[in-house]
């Protein structure tokens, strides 16, 4: 699917009350997440454990 046509789906998707706010806000939480899958695929992340060990020096 194009990414023409995956828009005019979640926007078909969207109930009729629908501003044009709101198809711009899934729009960018699509597009949020679709770069998080990427980064996830390239393995570019930090894991579980060092978040929280440089929480933890931050908060000290």
């Amino acid at each position: 699917m194009s990414t023409k046509e995956e828009v005019i789906k979640l926007i078909r998707d969207l109930p009729e009350s629908v501003t044009l706010d709101d198809i711009m806000q899934e729009l960018y939480i699509r597009k949020k997440i679709e770069k998080g899958i990427k980064e996830l695929d390239a393995q570019k992340y930090v894991s579980h454990e060092v978040v929280k060990e440089k929480l933890g020096k931050w908060l000290n």
